[in-house]
């Protein structure tokens, strides 16, 4: 088999923004809101938004905390204002804070990690109802497979626009649209904690995470993309890994079955297959 990433196909963008005016300006939603971190998947849906809804249907919210640089602030409101999106900066900080307080047994860096990420979805959301919008996600298919990313925190969202784009697809997407330099070179990171990159902790750069999960959807074992990329075996195990522990992350809670379900599928109904409408 062969473990690269596929090219990225020349109708992705129409796609997307088909799929975006299809959910955010149906009935009952008035646009969209996406989260904007300075990085390159936040700065790409943004985009995206735009492009599909028109510019005055998406705001763009910056949500810093201490460890968020005045530089990457004022350079993030930036590109929101070259968008010509309506945006918006609401500090957690004071918010955080507040949780540390009510918590002061709790200490690991990773629980307040996760706190944070939720921190920023109850922000979104806070902000999607008040203008009847549904909140955007920035999550990749990269992302995704791997359940790097915080549940019912950055994983708490209506719509996944890039969701099945690999992060090696998401660079040539930003490539080809031309987004800000500085964007386009940031090193990835979730930003809940500082100095966190998401290469440092996985253990290998995108490049190599892309082929091992593209590898891994085609059913390969991980020995033969261990021989096929020339990756340390240890590394692709430990991709691999993480895909299977965090299949909970990618699927609906267990529920307890208890013989009073009366729907004709007989279990958990799951998502609606029509648009979102924004919550009331």
């Amino acid at each position: 088999m062969n473990a690269r990433v596929p090219e990225l196909p020349a109708h992705v963008e129409a796609t997307i923004h088909s799929f975006l005016r299809s959910n955010a300006r149906s009935e009952g939603v008035e646009g969209a809101v996406v989260g904007l971190s300075g990085g390159i998947d936040s700065a790409l849906v943004a985009r995206l938004a735009s492009d599909a809804l028109g510019r005055d249907r998406v705001l763009g919210v910056l949500l810093p905390d201490a460890a968020f640089s005045e530089a990457l602030r004022k350079e993030t409101e930036e590109y929101a204002d070259a968008l010509g999106i309506e945006r918006r900066t609401v500090v957690i900080t004071p918010i955080e804070n507040a949780f540390r307080a009510a918590l002061p047994d709790v200490s690991d860096r990773v629980t307040w990690g996760n706190t944070k990420a939720r921190i920023r979805m109850t922000t979104l959301y806070a902000l999607a109802r008040e203008r009847h919008r549904l909140v955007l996600g920035t999550g990749n298919r990269s992302e995704i497979l791997l359940g790097y990313f915080t549940k019912h925190g950055d994983g708490g969202v209506d719509l996944l626009p890039i969701g099945e784009l690999y992060k090696t697809q998401v660079r040539a997407l930003a490539a080809r649209l031309e987004l800000p330099d500085p964007v386009r070179a940031r090193a990835p990171s979730a930003g809940l904690w500082p100095d966190q990159t998401d290469e440092a902790e996985l253990g290998l750069g995108y490049a190599g995470i892309d082929r091992i999960l593209v590898a891994l959807q085609q059913g390969e074992s991980v020995g033969e993309i261990a021989r096929e990329t020339a990756l340390p075996l240890e590394n692709v195990r430990g991709i691999a890994d993480r895909v299977e522990r965090n299949l909970h992350k990618r699927v609906p809670a267990p529920m307890a079955k208890v013989g009073t379900d009366v729907s004709a599928t007989g279990g958990h109904a799951g998502p609606s297959h029509g648009a979102p409408r924004a919550r009331p």
